[in-house]
């Protein structure tokens, strides 16, 4: 029984030596980041612990209204991106591609292409890394039942993730964000 008991005390001083290493050396690290890492983080946790896929809790999904058409959607999606001032940088219907090395047919699958230029100088200007983010992409695709959706990443761990990003341009990234979630809902509903 004693050897049971210190056992549990060896334990007990080893976890409480771990936990204080752990956080002399974890606080201050995370002190250097953006203030809303944590509930970014634990969203994204969430998301993965609820359906196990990276990719449903890194991405924003938004189902297109019945009886929209592909050519309504991308229509809708280039209207709304000139009105809130983006570029429409381009497509690629992938789907097409697929066709064309399969001779197959294949759902339809298109990425949209959109940016804030100026916005994108500036990231590029801040950090490189961020060209991956750019331009920023909306998928169009229909799903295995035939039902269209929209896919676009989620951009909040881009701008919450790390080191706070400088005022302005976290103001910007923002901004863009919040359009592209405008833009896409828009679509979704086939606004113009």
């Amino acid at each position: 029984m004693k050897l049971i008991r210190n056992l549990f005390a060896l334990i007990g001083v080893a976890t409480l030596i771990l936990v204080i290493v752990v956080s002399l050396r974890l606080l201050p690290k995370l002190d250097e980041f953006d203030p809303g890492f944590v509930s970014v983080y634990r969203e994204f946790a969430s998301e993965l612990w609820r359906t196990g896929e990276p990719g449903a809790a890194m991405m924003w999904a938004v189902p297109v209204e019945e009886g929209l058409s592909t050519d309504d959607v991308i229509e809708s999606l280039k209207s709304l991106a000139i009105a809130n001032d983006f570029f429409f940088a381009g497509e690629a219907p992938f789907y097409r591609q697929i066709e064309a090395i399969t001779g197959e047919t294949y759902r339809y699958v298109n990425f949209l292409s959109f940016c804030d230029a100026l916005v994108g100088r500036d990231m590029l200007d801040y950090r490189d890394h961020y060209s991956g983010f750019m331009p920023c992409r909306i998928a169009l695709l229909e799903d295995h039942d035939g039902r269209l959706w929209l896919y676009s990443m989620n951009l909040d761990l881009m701008i919450y993730g790390g080191h706070p990003l400088p005022d302005d341009l976290k103001a910007s990234a923002i901004r863009v964000r919040d359009t592209i979630l405008r833009i896409m809902q828009g679509a979704a509903a086939g606004e113009f």
